[in-house]
């Protein structure tokens, strides 16, 4: 894929992801997501956009685990 297609794909997800968190419609709002996290996901599986994987990565690992939530407040 060109480089120009990765950004289009990038800056749709970006725009998916907000127009998704604005919606009023809870079931459209999940699915820009879902399309924004694959548009998303495509760039990251290209292989080409290292600081990209590391980026989301590092999200990854900074976010709270399931776990913490199940056991509840200390």
């Amino acid at each position: 894929m060109p480089w120009w297609f990765d950004l289009v794909l990038l800056v749709a997800g970006v725009v998916l992801w907000i127009e998704g968190s604005n919606h009023q419609d809870d079931t459209i709002g999940l699915l820009e997501k879902i399309l924004a996290t694959a548009a998303v996901m495509v760039v990251l599986l290209g292989g080409r956009w290292l600081p990209l994987e590391i980026a989301a990565l590092g999200l990854a690992l900074w976010l709270p685990s399931a776990a913490r939530f199940e056991r509840g407040p200390r």
